[in-house]
C-alpha cells in the first residue's frame, strides 16, 4: 500500500503557499510605501508606541497594585486592658482611630467634599479641569498649584506613593486614581482617606483629630467644628496653631461657604457657624489615666519580642497591628503599690541634700521648649511638675510658659530639670527626687498571674525597671529556701540548730571562711522556727551545711530564684536576682509548691477579636454567669509541676508567718490578719528588703542605690521595706478576706513549746503572737514522738492505773473511756472539729 506519498507531499504544498503569501505581502507594502500618507501614518503609530512604551516604562511599570487596598487594613496603635478591661495604655507612635464609612456623619463628609473635591462622587478619579489649572499655575505662577488632586488621587498618594512633589508623582497619582476607582466604591475610598488623612497633633484620620482638637467623637462634633478639620488637610501644622487662628478661622468660613453653595447647609446654619470661634482644645496627651507605666512597659516588651515593633515585622506588630491585649494589672493594687513604694522612697530620702539627678538641657536661647519637651521627662506625684531652671528664680516647663521658683538649693544651676511643687500664685518651689531606687511587684498566688509592678519613682524619669531587670543580692529573704532544703533532708520546724561561731576551709587560695550574724554573737541551740524568725545567718549556714550546699541550690534552681555555684555564702543571699523571681518563688510556697511562670498578658487580640496569643487560649464559657445553672462546678486541673513537697512548702509558710507574729517583721502584726513574709537585709547595707502577703496575694520589694552603695547603718528590711509593704497591704487587703492559710493533705498540726520544739500536753496555743505554746506543722512520723511520764501525767490532772489503760493519747478509744481526763476530750474534740488528724 503507499501510504506515505501524500504525507510527503503536504509540506512541500505549506511551504510554497507562505513563501507565496509572504511574497505578495511584501509587494503590496512596497506599493503602500511608495504612498506618502502612508508613510506618515508608519511613522506616527512608531512613535506613539515609542511613546507609550516610555510612559510606562517611566510612570506605570512598578506602580502598586490598587487591588491590595481592598484588603488594607490602616496601621493601628496596641490597646492595652486592665484585670477588668478597661483600656489603660496604648503604644502608638500616631493617633488614629477606624471607623465605617456608616459612623462617619454626613455633614463632616459634605465639609471634607466642599473644600478637597466637591465633584467626588461624579468623577471617574481625576479632576481635568484641575489638573488644567494646576499646570497653568505651575508655568505661569511660583506658588504650587491647588485644587489638582481629588480625593481619590490623594488616596493614591498617602497609601501608595510618597510624599514628593512632582509631576512625575501627580502622574503616577492619575494613573494609580482610574486603577483604584475600577477597584473600590466611592464609600470605600471615603472612608479610606477619612480614615487616613493626616490631620497634625500626631492626629491620622479625622476621629482622631476630632479627640485631638475637640476632645470631641466625630459624632459629637458641631458644624463649625466640621468645618475645621476640613482645612486640615492642606496645611495640618499652619491652620491646628493658635498663633495662626485668624488665617483657620477665614480658611473654616470659606468652606462653611462652599458648603451652602452646594446646597448642603442652610442661610441659618452658615451664619451661625460663622460666628462661633474655633474652640481648640489644648494639645492632650492620651485620654488614659497615667497608671501602670512600668506595667505597661513590660508588656510592650514581652509583645515586641513576640511579634515585632512595626509593621515589617508582621501583621499583629506592636505599633501597627491594632492588638487588643487584655493584661493582669490590677488597677487599685497598681495605684496602692505606687504610693506605697514612692511614700518609702520620699520617708529615706528625707533631710538629704538635693541633687541634680534629672538630668540638664541647654537653655541660653529660646529654643530650650522643644528640648526639654523631647526629653519626655514628666512627674504625676501629687501636685508636682517637671520644670527646668531658666536662672534668676524662674522655672520654664515643656508647653513654654515660665513661672517664678522661689528659693532653691545651692547646687541647682540653670540647665538643670527639676521637680517643682505650687507654692501659691504662679510661684513654685523645688521638690527634691529621691535617688535611691527600687521596685516592687504583686503577684496572685495560684495562677501566677503579676497584679502590679512599680519600678522605681516614676517611668518618665527613668525607664528602667528595678522590679523586673534589676539584678540584686536578696540577703535574708533567700533563707526560707534554704530551710526548705533542710526540711526535705530529715529536718522538721523544731529540730535543734546551733547558732554559734560557724567556719569552713575553703582551700590554700581562699583561706578559713567565718561566718557571723548580722548583730553578732549567737545564741546557742535553737529550734529551726526561731532561727528563721530571728533571720540567724549562723543556723541558716549550719542548715546548709547539713542538708548539703548542693541541694540548696538545687532549691534555688527549682524555684527558679537562680543558677548559684555550692558555697555557703549564696545561702545567706549572695547571688543576684530580681523581685520578680523573689515574689514568684514566695507564691509557689503558698502554691503548695507547684510551679508557677510570672504572667503580664492574659491573651491578646487582634483588630478583628481573634485571640492569636496564647495558641491554645480557650473562653471559659458561662463563667461570668450570673446565676448557678444547676450543672457541676468546673474543676481546672492544677497547672504546672511540682517542684517542692507541697509539706515542706506549707512548713516554711507556717514558719514565716512566725516572722510577721514575733519576727523581724513583727511590724506588720498590728494589721491583723493571716501573713506571712520575711525581711532582707545586705551586706552594707546596700539592699534591703520584704517579701510577703496573704493565700490571696504575695507582693515583694526592695530599697537601694542604682550603683550599689551604703544605705546607712540604720537601714534594714524591717524599717524601711516592711513599712511600705504595711503601707500598700492596708489598702489592698482591706476588703479581702482573712482566710488562714491551707495546710495541705496530710500535714501533722501539734502542739508544741515555741522554744524548745517539744511536744506539748494539757496546754492549748492562744492567741497571744507571744504564747509559749503553738501549732507546729510536721510530715507524717517525723512529729514529736509521745510519751507517757510522770510530769505529763500530772499535767493532766491523770494518774496512771493499769498498763492496759496508759495507750497513746491520741487513740480514739481514749476519748471515750470513762478514766478520759479533760485534757484528752479537748484533743478529741479538736479532731472531731478539724475532721482528723492532717
Amino acid at each position: 500500500m503507499d501510504t506515505q506519498t501524500p504525507s510527503a507531499e503536504k509540506p512541500t504544498t505549506i511551504s510554497y503557499r507562505l513563501k507565496r503569501d509572504a511574497e505578495d505581502f511584501v509587494t503590496r507594502w512596497q506599493g503602500w510605501w511608495q504612498n506618502k500618507r502612508f508613510r506618515l501614518a508608519t511613522y506616527a503609530a512608531g512613535a506613539l508606541f515609542v511613546l507609550l512604551l516610555i510612559f510606562w516604562v517611566l510612570f506605570a511599570r512598578n506602580l502598586p497594585d490598587a487591588e491590595a487596598l481592598i484588603e488594607y487594613e490602616s496601621p493601628l496603635p496596641t490597646v492595652v486592658r486592665d484585670i477588668n478591661g478597661e483600656p489603660f495604655h496604648s503604644y502608638a507612635r500616631e493617633r488614629r482611630v477606624q471607623l465605617e464609612y456608616a459612623d462617619f456623619p454626613k455633614t463632616l463628609i459634605h465639609a471634607y467634599l466642599a473644600a478637597e473635591d466637591k465633584t467626588f462622587f461624579s468623577h471617574g478619579g481625576i479632576d481635568y479641569p484641575g489638573i488644567v489649572s494646576a499646570i497653568f499655575d505651575n508655568i505661569f505662577s511660583d506658588k504650587r498649584s491647588r485644587g489638582a488632586s481629588t480625593i481619590t488621587q490623594q488616596v493614591a498618594k498617602n497609601l501608595l506613593l510618597t510624599n514628593e512633589y512632582s509631576y512625575t508623582r501627580k502622574v503616577k497619582e492619575a494613573i494609580l486614581a482610574k486603577r483604584i476607582e475600577s477597584a473600590l466604591t466611592k464609600p470605600q475610598i471615603l472612608s479610606l482617606y477619612l480614615n487616613e488623612i493626616a490631620l497634625g497633633r500626631q492626629s491620622f484620620g479625622v476621629e482622631a483629630a476630632a479627640q485631638a482638637y475637640f476632645g470631641k467623637s466625630v459624632d459629637q462634633l458641631l458644624l463649625h467644628e466640621m468645618a475645621f478639620l476640613a482645612i486640615l488637610p492642606k496645611a495640618p501644622e499652619r491652620y491646628g496653631r493658635a498663633k495662626n487662628a485668624d488665617l483657620a478661622m477665614s480658611r473654616r468660613n470659606w468652606v462653611l461657604g462652599e458648603m451652602r453653595a452646594n446646597g448642603w447647609i442652610t442661610d441659618a446654619q452658615l451664619a451661625t457657624a460663622r460666628a462661633q470661634p474655633l474652640g481648640l482644645v489644648t494639645q492632650r496627651g492620651t485620654a488614659y489615666k497615667n497608671v501602670g507605666g512600668y506595667f505597661a512597659e513590660e508588656v510592650r516588651r514581652q509583645l515586641i519580642e513576640k511579634f515585632g515593633e512595626t509593621d515589617e515585622a508582621g501583621p499583629y506588630s506592636v505599633y501597627s497591628g491594632g492588638l487588643w491585649v487584655r493584661s493582669s494589672m490590677h488597677p487599685e493594687q497598681q495605684i496602692a503599690a505606687t504610693k506605697a513604694l514612692r511614700d518609702g522612697l520620699l520617708r529615706y530620702n528625707a533631710g538629704k541634700a538635693w541633687k541634680a539627678n534629672l538630668g540638664t538641657i541647654d537653655v541660653s536661647d529660646d529654643k530650650w521648649p522643644s528640648r526639654f519637651a523631647s526629653t519626655n521627662i514628666a512627674i504625676d506625684y501629687a501636685n508636682w511638675r517637671a520644670g527646668v531652671a531658666l536662672g534668676k528664680g524662674r522655672v520654664g516647663f515643656a508647653d513654654g510658659s515660665t513661672a517664678r521658683l522661689d528659693g532653691g538649693p545651692a547646687a541647682m544651676k540653670a540647665g538643670d530639670v527639676i521637680a517643682v511643687a505650687p507654692n501659691g500664685t504662679n510661684s513654685f518651689v523645688v521638690r527634691s527626687v529621691p535617688e535611691v531606687g527600687g521596685g516592687m511587684i504583686v503577684q496572685n498566688p495560684f495562677n501566677g498571674r503579676v497584679l502590679a509592678v512599680q519600678g522605681g519613682f516614676d517611668n518618665r524619669i527613668s525607664s528602667f525597671n528595678r522590679a523586673t531587670q534589676a539584678q540584686r543580692q536578696p540577703g535574708s529573704t533567700i533563707k526560707p529556701f534554704v530551710y526548705a532544703t533542710a526540711l526535705d533532708n530529715g529536718m522538721t520546724p523544731t529540730s535543734i540548730i546551733v547558732d554559734g561561731p560557724y567556719c569552713v576551709w575553703q582551700g590554700a587560695n581562699l583561706g578559713q571562711k567565718c561566718f557571723r550574724n548580722f548583730t553578732g554573737g549567737g545564741a546557742g541551740p535553737q529550734t529551726m522556727r526561731w532561727g528563721l524568725e530571728q533571720s540567724r545567718n549562723l543556723m541558716t549556714v549550719r542548715a546548709a551545711a547539713e542538708s548539703g550546699m548542693d541541694n540548696v541550690t538545687d532549691t534555688l534552681r527549682d524555684m527558679s530564684i537562680g543558677d548559684y555555684p555550692d558555697y555557703l555564702s549564696y545561702a545567706l543571699g549572695a547571688g543576684d536576682t530580681t523581685v520578680l523571681k523573689m515574689v514568684n518563688a514566695y507564691s509557689m510556697l503558698v502554691n503548695h509548691g507547684r510551679e508557677l511562670k510570672p504572667t503580664f498578658i492574659d491573651f491578646a487580640q487582634n483588630r478583628k477579636g481573634k485571640v492569636i496569643w496564647p495558641a491554645k487560649w480557650k473562653p471559659c464559657k458561662g463563667c461570668r454567669a450570673p446565676d448557678w445553672d444547676g450543672r457541676p462546678m468546673p474543676r481546672f486541673a492544677p497547672a504546672g509541676k511540682q517542684v517542692m513537697d507541697p509539706i515542706t512548702a506549707y512548713q516554711v509558710v507556717h514558719m514565716l508567718e512566725g516572722v510577721i507574729q514575733r519576727g523581724t517583721a513583727v511590724t506588720l502584726r498590728e494589721l491583723n490578719r493571716p501573713l506571712f513574709g520575711k525581711t532582707g537585709t545586705t551586706t552594707g547595707p546596700t539592699n534591703v528588703w520584704f517579701i510577703g502577703g496573704s493565700p490571696h496575694l504575695v507582693a515583694g520589694l526592695y530599697l537601694g542605690f542604682d550603683q550599689p552603695r551604703n544605705m546607712g547603718g540604720y537601714a534594714q528590711g524591717s524599717s524601711l521595706a516592711a513599712p511600705i509593704f504595711k503601707q500598700f497591704a492596708r489598702t489592698a487587703m482591706a476588703d479581702m478576706p482573712k482566710t488562714p492559710f491551707i495546710a495541705p493533705a496530710g500535714t501533722r498540726l501539734v502542739r508544741v513549746d515555741r522554744r524548745s520544739g517539744k511536744r506539748v500536753y494539757g496546754a492549748w496555743p492562744s492567741d497571744d503572737p507571744l504564747s509559749p505554746v503553738i501549732w507546729e506543722a510536721f510530715k507524717a512520723e517525723t512529729e514529736p514522738k509521745r510519751s507517757i511520764r510522770q510530769e505529763e501525767l500530772a499535767a493532766r490532772d491523770d494518774k496512771p492505773k493499769k498498763a492496759d489503760e496508759t495507750q497513746s493519747v491520741g487513740a480514739v478509744g481514749a476519748a471515750n473511756a470513762p478514766s478520759a481526763s479533760v485534757g484528752t476530750k479537748r484533743d478529741q474534740e479538736f479532731i472531731q472539729q478539724e475532721g482528723g488528724i492532717y
